[in-house]
């Protein structure tokens, strides 16, 4: 062993903190946001497509470019990847704290996705990096709890700079734990790099990033113009023909950002397909659940953001357990089963109603949580020379289905709730039309109107809202009843693959 070696080994927890550090920032930039959107109607004027893709500006881009990021890492060196990273996604939360318009907060996100993209993948790979085979397993699951931890504290932490601070105090936060983790970081970060430098991609990186983006932009604006409408069904042409192409470039150049023939392996293909459709439905319901929770039933930011922890505590504590359930009864039976549960617990949340009591709620958010452990398929599969890409392809899939999740969940209960509430307000004045675009606007145009009109007007709102509420948790409930069922097709009897054995990784 070098003596570069010998500090780099001596220092690895050390290493493992910094590294878990940027990981939760990253984390919870998506986690803190969500109780911030209520906040974001008032003071931006955020209509609801405008919500939807300040989410989805960030994990939109973090998805395109994390593959690419993670071949970067790889060839030009991971502590210049995540110091990079870092850098980036400073600055841009630095804007995004003083934006002045809901266009400008979007550009900021997207921004702030890019860092996020070349922080993820290289904080996995480092830690593989520093770490030796038989304490690499522990340092994963170390570095896996600590997500879980950026989960549960987004959003106490958003709710507390929010009931004290300006939606902007959210933001800055990441600028003092950028500065944190790079200083720290120049210290136990060593320059860690793959040998074999892996080539670039930058064909299918464009390609993943304008069909995903067609894609997301069809589905976040067809409640505004239709969903039949000639835009809508030409914004889903257009994505279509574009993620074709991304598919046969894929496969047809020498070395791609994401062989397709990986799904040939049914452990891969149920666990990509799994995670996507998982955090579909989980970033979806928390991206409405928390406006719900503030507009709705009348909580604070912070009182909402300290409701929402039985969901992230129970998914930090089950998920890095869920490995041994499925040494014990396999990964079939056990994925399959959970996505189940997670249906159930879908479906409470379709029975809260306006005057929900909190039990209730919990009850539904705690069983939500009873996730699979699909993520542990993919980790565990990992080569070392390719660790940057190989981590990747599990964030990819998590970024995309929640981005996914907030377009496709989103816009149905924006459908809903149009259509419900517009035949609500047809005996009120014209200015009530507002309340259309979504609950928050029309409770702020519900505080303009006088007499009666007003409180009539927020009702009929809030009773659209947990009318599409319900429905679209319906919607989810299916999307979680077909994971499991696709889970349970794909592992079907004779594969008998197991979590801890690797995927093949061949060379195209």
């Amino acid at each position: 062993m070098s003596p570069e070696q010998a500090r780099d080994y001596e220092r690895r927890w050390w290493t493992l903190g910094v590294l878990c550090l940027s990981l939760v920032m990253v984390v919870v930039a998506n986690a803190s946001l969500n109780v911030a959107l209520p906040t974001l109607v008032k003071d931006l004027h955020a209509s609801a497509s405008a919500l939807q893709w300040i989410v989805d500006a960030y994990s939109l881009v973090f998805a395109g470019l994390l593959l690419t990021a993670g071949a970067l890492g790889d060839r030009y060196g991971r502590r210049l990847a995540l110091n990079g990273g870092l850098l980036i996604f400073g600055a841009a939360s630095g804007l995004a704290a003083f934006a002045g318009s809901s266009g400008q907060l979007i550009a900021a996100r997207a921004a702030m996705g890019i860092g996020a993209a070349l922080v993820m993948p290289a904080t996995l790979s480092v830690l593989a990096h520093v770490f030796p085979p038989e304490e690499r397993k522990r340092a994963v699951a170390i570095w896996a709890g600590f997500a879980g931890v950026g989960a549960a504290l987004g959003g106490v932490i958003s709710g507390w700079l929010l009931q004290h601070f300006w939606w902007g105090s959210i933001f800055l936060t990441n600028v003092f734990v950028v500065a944190i983790a790079l200083v720290a970081g120049a210290i136990l970060i060593p320059p860690a790099r793959d040998d074999r430098e892996p080539s670039l991609d930058p064909v299918g990186a464009l390609l993943s990033i304008a069909g995903l983006g067609a894609l997301i932009y069809a589905i976040i604006e067809a409640p505004t113009h239709g969903w039949l409408s000639i835009d809508t069904v030409g914004a889903f042409w257009i994505a279509m023909l574009i993620l074709v192409a991304f598919a046969r470039w894929e496969l047809r150049t020498p070395e791609p950002m994401l062989d397709l023939r990986f799904f040939r392996n049914p452990q891969f293909a149920a666990a990509t397909s799994t995670i996507t459709l998982i955090f579909f439905v989980m970033f979806g319901m928390i991206f409405i659940l928390t406006q719900y929770l503030q507009s709705v039933l009348g909580y604070s930011p912070l009182e909402a953001g300290v409701r929402m922890l039985p969901w992230a505590v129970v998914y930090m504590i089950s998920a890095p357990r869920s490995a041994r359930l499925v040494e014990r009864f396999g990964q079939r039976l056990v994925v399959s089963s959970g996505l189940t549960v997670v249906a159930m617990g879908l479906g409470l949340l379709a029975l809260s109603g306006i005057h929900a009591n909190y039990p209730l709620l919990a009850l539904s958010l705690v069983v939500t949580a009873a996730t699979a452990p699909s993520t542990g398929a993919i980790i565990a599969s990992l080569p070392l020379n390719k660790a940057g890409v190989g981590s990747a392809v599990n964030d990819t899939t998590r970024e995309l289905g929640g981005a996914l999740g907030v377009a496709v969940i989103g816009s149905v209960l924006a459908s809903i709730y149009r259509s419900d509430v517009a035949r609500h307000i047809t005996s009120l004045p014209p200015s009530a039309r507002a309340a259309r675009s979504s609950l928050g606007a029309a409770l702020q145009t519900a505080a303009t109107l006088p007499g009666r009109d007003g409180p009539a007007l927020a009702h009929a709102a809030r009773q659209a809202y947990v009318h599409a509420f319900d429905i679209t948790m319906l919607v989810a409930v299916g999307v979680a009843l077909l994971a499991s069922a696709l889970v349970s097709w794909v592992l079907r009897p004779p594969s008998t693959v197991a979590v801890e054995e690797p995927i093949a990784f061949e060379a195209a």
